[in-house]
């Protein structure tokens, strides 16, 4: 995971407790950084836009 980049707040995915998991308007790859994870910070899909917690 260490290539990948939170799709929130762009740090690198080398902690553990980040996590990746597919859009669920479009199935692209979302990318999550533990901290973003505890604290709801919003994402956006950079492929079609569908936003979540």
């Amino acid at each position: 995971m260490s290539d990948k980049k939170c799709t929130s707040c762009n740090a690198p995915l080398a902690e553990e407790g980040a996590t990746e998991f597919g859009c669920p308007a479009c199935g692209a790859e979302i990318c999550r950084c533990y901290r973003c994870r505890e604290q709801s910070i919003s994402y956006t899909c950079p492929k079609c836009g569908f936003g979540g917690p």
